[in-house]
């Protein structure tokens, strides 16, 4: 194999590793390719996922700097050597890919690229990507330069990414197939499961719900032809309205209990959150921490409430706030508890709060606080991250 700054079976394992660690497909599809730059000691590195309208549905690169990114401007079509990698799917080792007769040119902001070795990525007979590296790089102290160093000289005509090269890139390539399909099966088994899960409630609802609303409205009818007539009458069927409205109330509540998690009745809210914090620092590039301290257990509404704030926390922070460390604390405060979410993401003007309130939930957070006699607050400074704050009180 070639001696990059990592060679070698210990190298490998760990880009593999690596990849299987994450779920979300974008966050698939970062490893890969900083796996393989690192690995094949590349200045750059990008994949691409095509789409059926000649372009790409994702494409990620490594060794290329946000701004430089910015400057060079829309995501690439399918053409030129990467439109070959996805219609052949065969490998491409080139020693000047702007020699080549299929190149088509870059953008004035593009880096120059020289040497050239890719690879389609494969599900059976699709392609599902194409995985390339360009101008291979000399190593300094078994670590890849930065900045970088120019390409090592090599002879003319001759490409700096070796056939052994080809076999770790193709061996890499076949993993990320995993990965990514995986990944992609994940996704669709989340979307599945929450649409399932609405369409049960939904169900529910209509039976359990339905009968009361239609006797209530015919209550109501009811309650309306008599008070003219016959006041009496009407006063007691306006009592049915209020009992049956107080029924479809109670079903309501009933539905939406059923929703709640059975590991926090089983394991009970720390070690809930516990495991979900871990699996989410497995499946985010973000850091993901939990701590508690002298936390007392909770009426079960209690439990469930911070429960849900917590998880609408995370959730903002980790697909909204790009922060690279969130801590997740719930402690004991007086006879109750205090939960907090932090995190050093890009957060927001508080005088915007009724725009940031739709946008990341606030509003619901806040009900459901209030709702087992708890409070919460939001701290958030644009550039410095957001805290979310929930306490509430003992049983």
């Amino acid at each position: 194999m070639s001696q990059g700054p990592r060679s070698g079976l210990a190298a490998v394992s760990s880009a593999l590793l690596a990849m299987s660690r994450h779920l979300e497909v974008r966050d698939v599809l970062k490893t890969i390719v900083a796996s393989a730059r690192e690995l094949l000691d590349a200045q750059y590195a990008a994949l691409g996922v095509p789409d059926d309208h000649g372009g790409f549905a994702q494409f990620v690169v490594d060794g290329v700097s946000d701004a430089e990114w910015k400057a060079i401007g829309p995501l690439p079509r399918q053409h030129g050597i990467l439109a070959a990698m996805l219609r052949e799917a065969r490998p491409e080792r080139l020693a000047d890919v702007r020699k080549d007769p299929r190149f088509e040119g870059w953008p004035s902001a593009h880096p120059d690229l020289v040497d050239f070795l890719g690879l389609p990525i494969r599900d059976g007979d699709e392609v599902i990507g194409a995985l390339f590296l360009a101008n291979k790089l000399h190593s300094v102290g078994g670590h890849p330069p930065h900045p970088p160093h120019p390409p090592r000289p090599k002879p003319e005509g001759s490409c700096g990414f070796t056939e052994e090269d080809q076999e770790l890139l193709s061996i890499l390539a076949q993993h990320a197939a995993i990965a990514l399909t995986n990944a992609r099966l994940y996704e669709r088994s989340r979307e599945l499961t929450i649409a399932e899960e609405r369409s049960r409630l939904a169900h529910e609802l209509h039976d359990a719900v339905s009968q009361k609303l239609f006797s209530l409205r015919l209550t109501a009818q009811a309650a309306a032809a008599l008070v003219d007539r016959d006041p009496a009458r009407a006063k007691g069927e306006l009592h049915q309205v209020a009992t049956l409205a107080a029924e479809a109330a109670d079903e309501l509540r009933a539905a939406v209990v059923e929703l709640r998690p059975a590991a926090l009745d089983e394991d009970g809210l720390i070690a809930t959150l516990r495991t979900q914090t871990q699996v989410l620092d497995r499946a985010h590039t973000a850091r993901v921490t939990f701590t508690s301290n002298g936390f007392r257990a909770l009426p079960a509404a209690q439990e469930e409430a911070l429960l849900r704030v917590a998880q609408e926390a995370l959730h903002n922070a980790l697909r909204h706030s790009g922060a690279e460390h969130v801590a997740v604390s719930v402690d004991r405060r007086g006879g109750g508890a205090v939960l907090r979410v932090g995190d050093d993401g890009s957060g927001f003007d508080p005088q915007a709060v009724r725009r940031a309130g739709r946008h990341l939930g606030l509003v619901s957070m806040r009900d459901r606080a209030s709702g087992v006699g708890g409070t919460l607050t939001v701290e958030s400074v644009p550039g410095k991250g957001t805290t979310i704050e929930m306490e509430v009180p003992g049983g």
